[in-house]
């Protein structure tokens, strides 16, 4: 099921009521929210918003690409039955306003950068299929796209396995972005972030700041707490949950509470090969 919702609706996730849940659970201040994507409310006030059963999109005509993405990921999605990878871009039918084609990215040297991963999407071939819409795109040079943010997406699933639930917030940093790609007035994000709800007691989050270009710096250098993203987007993630609550996870970065995944054991195949003495790179 899919339905578009007009800014105006998301107002609604505002409303604050009373409730004491047990600690175990998440306290919201609206549990009767849109959809299950947009339970920790929205971000920011998007030109639209778009629902899909995978993820939901806050797009902005503007900048012609999302302000967010916001899904669940959970454990069982990832060790499920997994769809192979579409590679079909498409243009969003429920964009309106000059929807963004994928030529528009031909010879721009910027990749179709997922803001939802098509990974975290491979459980159905819907939701596969609908993280190839343009909507869900963003430029990023291929440095960033193949390097540093692939390995933050797969750091994300393996924490999804390890953790059991997480939700995800996702999208470039266009504050002060003034950069366009060509004459698409597609914006060019400086940046973008990533702030992540382990859903699962003990409760914590994490934030990541990555800029648009290559780094060989591990993924922890990036590590932010959600404040921080806060500050630097403008955005305000996770207000639907009880006050108090938000406050004290969004200070938090302990990217050692997250774990580490375990290092590969070097086998044959991926070891350096042995160099015999007094042998020459022309004999070998």
């Amino acid at each position: 099921m899919k339905f578009c919702i007009t800014s105006l609706l998301t107002c609604l996730l505002a409303v604050c009521i009373a409730g004491g849940e047990a600690e175990t659970q998440l306290r919201l201040r609206s549990p009767a929210a849109l959809s299950e994507n947009l339970r920790m409310g929205v971000p920011c006030v998007p030109d639209v918003v778009i629902d899909r059963g995978g993820f939901a999109v806050g797009y902005s005509n503007r900048h012609r690409q999302a302000l967010w993405v916001c899904y669940h990921l959970t454990a069982e999605q990832l060790k499920g039955r997994q769809i192979k990878r579409s590679g079909k871009f498409r243009a969003d039918p429920l964009v309106k306003f000059r929807p963004v084609h994928p030529r528009e990215y031909d010879r721009t040297g910027f990749d179709r950068g997922h803001l939802a991963p098509a990974a975290d999407m491979s459980y159905s071939q819907q939701t596969m299929e609908h993280s190839f819409f343009m909507s869900n795109i963003s430029p990023q040079l291929p440095g960033c796209n193949r390097g540093i943010w692939k390995r933050l997406e797969t750091l994300v699933r393996y924490w999804a396995k390890r953790e059991q639930r997480l939700y995800v917030i996702t999208g470039p940093v266009l504050v002060g972005a003034v950069r366009t790609m060509g004459d698409t007035e597609i914006t060019v994000p400086d940046a973008f972030y990533k702030v992540l709800l382990d859903m699962t007691p003990p409760f914590k989050m994490i934030g990541f700041l990555v800029p648009n270009r290559a780094s060989r710096r591990p993924v922890r250098a990036f590590a932010v707490t959600v404040d921080e993203v806060e500050a630097t987007t403008g955005m305000d993630f996770f207000n639907n949950l009880e006050e108090s609550l938000e406050a004290m996870l969004e200070r938090q970065a302990e990217i050692n509470d997250w774990g580490a995944p375990p290092q590969p054991v070097k086998t044959r195949k991926n070891r350096p090969p042995l160099r015999h003495a007094g042998s020459s790179p022309a004999a070998r």
